[in-house]
């Protein structure tokens, strides 16, 4: 008799880097186009890894991060993905860097794994590799309780459950 191979899945924090420019394309037509932004040099766009806003007040910066943020959401992508920094002065404008949250480190890694330990079904099995965790078992109904025992936890990163099998 043959031993049942465990199903698994992979928890990863990856970022869909297409929704986000569509995002950032939204936004950056959005101020152009709205009268509160006018005057204001209010900007939006990439700057390597990163993403930077410019305007001329610390109000405007903000605002132009709100649009940003309403328009990551309608795209379907966690606001957890997004770090933003304080607005900062430099020279007559101030600037504002958003920085990407990808993969999950070893203390969030350590942290999801306690958790499936303590509060998941017997039998559960997490390992962290690198930036991500594979769960198995031998049932595939307990995947699924970790699954929706993760979904409700407020984690500070944006989780995905992929490779199920």
């Amino acid at each position: 008799m043959g031993v049942l191979a465990d199903s698994s899945f992979d928890i990863v924090s990856k970022i869909d880097r297409q929704e986000v420019d569509n995002a950032l394309n939204q936004t950056v037509k959005e101020i152009g186009h709205r009268f509160d932004f006018k005057g204001t040099g209010a900007s939006i766009g990439w700057t390597g890894q990163a993403i930077e806003i410019k305007a001329n007040s610390e109000e405007r910066a903000g605002a132009a991060l709100d649009v940003f943020k309403e328009k990551v959401v309608k795209r379907g992508l966690s606001l957890k993905i997004l770090d933003a920094g304080e607005p900062k002065l430099s020279g007559k404008e101030y600037r504002m860097l958003v920085s990407l949250k990808e993969g999950i480190d070893q203390e969030n890694a350590k942290k999801i794994s306690k958790m499936i330990r303590d509060e998941g079904p017997k039998g559960v099995k997490a390992q962290i590799q690198g930036e991500e965790l594979r769960v198995s078992s031998k049932k595939k109904d307990d995947l699924q309780d970790i699954i929706s025992m993760l979904k409700g936890k407020d984690l500070d990163i944006a989780l995905q459950f992929v490779n199920y099998r």
